[in-house]
């Protein structure tokens, strides 16, 4: 799989694909993380990306002339056909099922905003789609296009080194729930003890036990995640 983002601040992503699981995978050629820099693409002697914006409004927009061309140049670097994306605050919420339908992607096109957005010409040219990590406002797309990036990556087989580590994850331990809590030595620490059945070597035991914590912290912690589990009842799981 390739990934490639389109960023006014390369070294950003550069810091962060070097090191840990990013950068072993990598090594172990399961992605090809490449960066281009928009300021590849600026105009003028300064290589300028941005200008103010129609009718008024605080802050700059990235010029459509300039990141066009710069998504166009990266889809010719990659035989394979790509799906382009925008991070903006206006965008769909970004989600565990949309980073698994990412990683059965072959090419990955993310964009990272800045200033106060993306001309919007940039949207409609390349059929883009346009997600948002969260209902806040950052000053760049790098973060979110990172966060992306790991939450993809982590999907492609043998990334992890094991099948069942994404499958364990929350969002992916059946429909919206959270992963419960984990537990490692010493059993017991300041008063506090391992729970007995994660000790019992019972593992349908303990796949029980998980499902149903699972359950109840997603129920406690997150029940907007649960409107089609709403009906269900503990003992059913």
């Amino acid at each position: 799989m390739v990934i490639q983002v389109v960023s006014l601040f390369p070294d950003m992503m550069r810091a962060v694909w070097n090191t840990s699981i990013l950068k072993r995978a990598q090594s172990r050629h399961l992605v090809d993380l490449r960066v281009v820099p928009l300021r590849w693409f600026g105009l003028g002697p300064h290589r300028q990306a941005d200008d103010y914006p129609f009718g008024g409004g605080p802050g700059m927009l990235l010029r459509p002339d300039v990141v066009v061309p710069a998504v166009e140049w990266a889809m010719m670097h990659h035989r394979q056909p790509a799906q382009v994306v925008l991070t903006s605050a206006q965008g769909k919420p970004f989600t565990q099922e949309l980073a698994r339908k990412w990683a059965q992607s072959p090419h990955l096109i993310i964009v990272a905003g800045h200033y106060e957005g993306i001309d919007d010409r940039v949207r409609q040219i390349l059929n883009a789609e346009e997600v948002s990590i969260g209902d806040y406002v950052l000053t760049g797309g790098e973060l979110p296009a990172l966060v992306m990036v790991d939450a993809v990556v982590r999907l492609i087989p043998g990334v992890l080194g094991s099948g069942q580590g994404a499958a364990d994850d929350s969002f992916s331990i059946g429909p919206g729930l959270l992963e419960g809590p984990q537990f490692t030595r010493p059993e017991v620490y300041r008063g506090l003890s391992v729970p007995d059945v994660l000790l019992s070597g019972h593992h349908q035991a303990i796949r029980q036990w998980r499902q149903q914590v699972a359950w109840e912290w997603t129920r406690d912690r997150r029940p907007d995640l649960l409107p089609t589990h709403s009906e269900r009842r503990e003992e059913d799981l």
